[in-house]
C-alpha cells in the first residue's frame, strides 16, 4: 500500500499588528510520526490583533459548537487527538507552537472531516478560555479524508498569543506572562491538556 506522508503547518499568527493586513508564516513540516499521515490542505490564517482587552470567556464556553459527525464518518470513538507544544516555555513576544496528531484507533478505516480540527489555549486551571484558531476564521468546506487503522494526521499550529472570542466578538490584546494549557478538540472529541509558559 502506498503510503504518503504529509504534514503541515497552519499559520494562525500576524501578530504584533494593529491591522487585519498582516503577512501569513509559511508552512513547514512536522517531525515524522510513527504511521501515515493523510494530505490535508491549509486552513485559513487567524489574524491576530492587539486592541483593547476583552474579558476572558468562561471555560463553559471555551469551546465552539461541535457539529455533529456526519453519517458515514469514523465516530468519535474511533479517533484519538493529542496536543503538545514545542517547547516549555516561551517569552512574550514569542509564537508558540502547538502540534496536533489526530489518530485512527479502530480496526477498520474510515473517512473523516480534518476540517473540523481545533486548538484552544485556556488559563492553567482550564477555567477561562484566551483563544482558538476557529474564532475568527471557522473552519472551511469539509476535508474528508480516509483515515486505515493506526493511521495519522498531524498539524501545526503557530499562535501570535492574542486572546479571542467566538464570533471573533470583542477586542484583541496579547495575553500577559504566566502559565496556560493548549486542548485540541475534533468535533466533539477533546486532548488531555497540554501545560506551557510565557515568561517576561
Amino acid at each position: 500500500m502506498l503510503v504518503l506522508l504529509a504534514w503541515f503547518v497552519i499559520s494562525l499568527s500576524h501578530g504584533g499588528q494593529q491591522t487585519s493586513n498582516q503577512p501569513a508564516a509559511s508552512l513547514t513540516a512536522l517531525p515524522p510520526v510513527p504511521s501515515s499521515a493523510v494530505l490535508v490542505p491549509d486552513p485559513p490564517a487567524d489574524a491576530e490583533t492587539a486592541t483593547q482587552a476583552a474579558p476572558p470567556v468562561p471555560a463553559t464556553t471555551q469551546a465552539q459548537v461541535a457539529p455533529a459527525v456526519a453519517a458515514g464518518q469514523c465516530p468519535d470513538q474511533s479517533m484519538a487527538i493529542k496536543v503538545g507544544v514545542e517547547q516549555p516555555t516561551y517569552q512574550v513576544g514569542q509564537q508558540p507552537v502547538f502540534q496536533i496528531v489526530i489518530t485512527n484507533i479502530s480496526t477498520s478505516a474510515c473517512q473523516r472531516d480534518l476540517n473540523q480540527q481545533q486548538v484552544m489555549v485556556t488559563s492553567l486551571d482550564g477555567q477561562k478560555r484566551l483563544w482558538a484558531n476557529t474564532d475568527c476564521y471557522p473552519p472551511g468546506p469539509a476535508n474528508l479524508q480516509t483515515l486505515n487503522p493506526g493511521q495519522q494526521a498531524a498539524f501545526r499550529v503557530n499562535w501570535a498569543g492574542s486572546t479571542s472570542q467566538p464570533a471573533c466578538a470583542g477586542s484583541r490584546v496579547p495575553v500577559p506572562a504566566g502559565s496556560y494549557t493548549a486542548v485540541a478538540q475534533l468535533g466533539a472529541l477533546r486532548s488531555a491538556p497540554e501545560p506551557f509558559n510565557i515568561a517576561k
